[in-house]
C-alpha cells in the first residue's frame, strides 16, 4: 500500500533508485515524477510519488487528442469523443520572457525516450514563460491515398493547462472542438485577496475622502446661513 512521507526533502533522500520519469498525477498539466528505487536488502521494487513544487518556475500544456470515433455509425446529434489514439502531432508557438518567437512538438503515444510510461497525452514544456501560446496546431494521421491535411490551429491557449481535442468528423478540421481544464493554483487565490484588499483599501480612501467633503459642505451652509443673519440685521 501507499504511505504518504510530507516530511520527505529532496530526490536525495531516495536511496538506491533505479530509475525516474515524469508523470502528471494530480491531473493538472504539471509534471510530477515518478522515481523506482529498490528496498534495502531485498530484491522489492519500491514506487516513489513526488509533487512538483516548482509550479511557478516552470509552465507546461497538456495536450489530449482522442479519435473522434463511435463504436458504430455516429448518430447527428451525437458528439463523438472516442479513445486516445497513436500519432495525433501537436506543435506550438508562442513569445518567450526575452520576446522572442520560439515553438516546439512532439507526438501522442510514440516511443521517444528511454523507459517512456506511453502516456495517451501530449505534455508540451514551456520553460519559464508564463505567457498565452499564441498559435497551437493539432494534427492527426490521415487514410492510405489521401491528400487533405488534417489540422487545426487554436490561439491563445493558457499555460499549466490542458486540451482535450476531439477530432470529429475527422476529415472536416473546422468542425473539430477542444475543451480546456485549467486547475487554479495558490497564486490565484493570493491575486484575489490581494485585489480585494487593494479595494477595501480603495473603498476606506473613497469613504474617508467623502466624510471630509461632507464635513466641508456643512461648515460652508453654516457660514452662508451667519452671513444672511448678519447682512439682515
Amino acid at each position: 500500500m501507499f504511505h504518504i512521507h510530507w516530511d520527505q526533502s529532496d530526490l536525495g533522500a531516495i536511496q538506491n533508485a533505479v530509475m525516474a520519469t515524469f508523470f502528471d498525477i494530480y491531473e493538472d498539466g504539471i509534471l510530477d515524477m515518478l522515481v523506482l528505487s529498490q528496498a534495502p536488502g531485498k530484491n522489492d521494487l519500491i514506487i516513489h510519488a513526488l509533487k512538483n513544487n516548482f509550479e511557478a518556475d516552470a509552465y507546461f500544456v497538456k495536450v489530449m487528442v482522442l479519435s473522434g470515433l463511435c463504436s458504430n455509425n455516429c448518430p447527428e446529434d451525437v458528439n463523438a469523443f472516442g479513445v486516445n489514439q497513436p500519432g495525433p502531432y501537436v506543435m506550438y508557438t508562442t513569445m518567450d520572457s526575452n520576446g522572442y518567437m520560439k515553438n516546439a512538438s512532439a507526438g501522442q503515444l510514440s516511443q521517444s525516450a528511454h523507459f517512456s510510461l506511453q502516456l495517451p497525452y501530449t505534455v508540451l514544456g514551456l520553460g519559464r514563460s508564463a505567457n498565452f501560446l499564441d498559435h497551437l496546431f493539432v494534427g492527426i494521421p490521415r487514410q492510405p491515398g489521401e491528400t487533405d491535411i488534417r489540422k487545426k490551429e487554436w490561439t491563445a491557449i493558457i499555460p499549466n493547462s490542458q486540451l482535450i481535442v476531439i477530432p470529429f468528423p475527422h476529415n472536416q478540421p473546422h468542425s473539430w472542438t477542444a475543451k480546456l481544464y485549467l486547475t487554479p493554483s495558490n497564486s490565484v487565490l493570493l491575486t484575489a485577496i490581494a485585489l480585494i484588499g487593494v479595494c477595501v483599501f480603495i473603498l476606506v480612501i473613497i469613504g474617508i475622502l467623502h466624510w471630509k467633503e461632507k464635513k466641508a459642505d456643512d461648515r460652508e451652509k453654516r457660514q452662508e446661513a451667519h452671513r444672511f443673519h448678519f447682512d439682515a440685521m
